[in-house]
């Protein structure tokens, strides 16, 4: 089952991409692209990119099963083998970011980002691209304490530990990440900290009722991206993993006297799936990361 709305963004004269933003795929890639197919004829427009903010499922085979830290019950070759074979593509770009439910030995092998399949891009454990001008950036995992300033240890075949801590968000990538210039947009698996406090928290907690000790606590979402989200700025800012729609804007002051900053809210989003207008910012074809 599956939500949509539309968003129209027309700040700008420029080019304009629609974007289709998944939340969590757990291996359905066959039902979110029929999905699109199905709004795409119901509302006669064409879909340009699909971004996909985590729990990918890239299994090609059962041996990468192994490799996923699921319940066994949960164990299956979904959809996404039929892509990697060439049995199927994809029929919109796409482009992914890792969660905590991943063939994480084949993300791995793409630790710096890559095709994963024909028309599929993963950004890596953290990565910037351009499509079509429009900078996107996105951090694969999830925050624990225990591993955030470790280095990465985990070699295949991985022990029940190490199937865990490798899906963990470093240090290092967040480092990276920070001298970005300000993307268009953000995506990640876990929310930012606290971004539960700039949207409507009340309907958070009653429709989920379970959140009110994180919430109180101040547990509830990742620090380091929370401290991403008010360096780099980005426009828009995606993120899945808690399967619920929460939507919130964060608005940054300027500090410091600084006389301009490209955006001075962020919009953040937890949806299934929602299609979105994109204005593409950067005239001429724009510049690539700055780092």
């Amino acid at each position: 089952m599956f939500s949509s709305s539309i968003r129209l963004l027309s700040r700008i004269r420029r080019s304009i991409m629609k974007i289709a933003i998944e939340g969590c795929c757990h291996g359905e890639l066959d039902a979110i692209y029929a999905e699109i197919a199905r709004l795409e004829q119901q509302n006669a427009y064409a879909v340009d990119l699909l971004l996909v903010c985590g729990d990918f499922q890239a299994v090609r085979n059962p041996r990468d099963l192994a490799s996923m830290a699921v319940p066994d019950k949960y164990k299956r070759l979904g959809a996404f083998a039929k892509y990697y074979t060439g049995e199927a593509k994809a029929p919109i770009l796409t482009l992914v970011i890792g969660g905590n439910h991943e063939a994480s030995n084949y993300f791995w092998e793409l630790y710096h980002g890559g095709w994963l399949a024909p028309n599929i891009y993963y950004l890596g454990h953290a990565g910037c691209v351009q499509v079509n001008g429009l900078r996107i950036a996105g951090a694969s995992g999830i925050f624990k304490p225990a591993d955030f300033h470790t280095g990465h240890h985990e070699r295949p075949p991985y022990n029940h530990s190490a199937l865990r801590s490798i899906y963990h968000i470093r240090e290092y990538n967040v480092r990276r990440l920070s001298l970005l210039s300000p993307p268009a947009i953000f995506l990640s698996h876990d929310w930012p900290q606290g971004i539960e406090h700039h949207g409507d928290t009340r309907d958070l907690l009653r429709r989920k009722p379970y959140f009110r000790e994180d919430v109180r606590t101040g547990a509830l979402g990742s620090p380091p991206l929370m401290g991403l989200l008010r360096t780099l700025r980005p426009q828009w800012w995606f993120a899945a993993h808690l399967h619920c729609r929460f939507e919130a804007l964060v608005v940054h002051d300027h500090g410091g006297g600084a006389p301009y900053y490209p955006n001075p809210q962020t919009a953040a989003f937890c949806a299934m799936l929602q299609i979105e207008n994109k204005v593409d910012q950067v005239a001429g074809g724009g510049q690539g990361p700055s780092s």
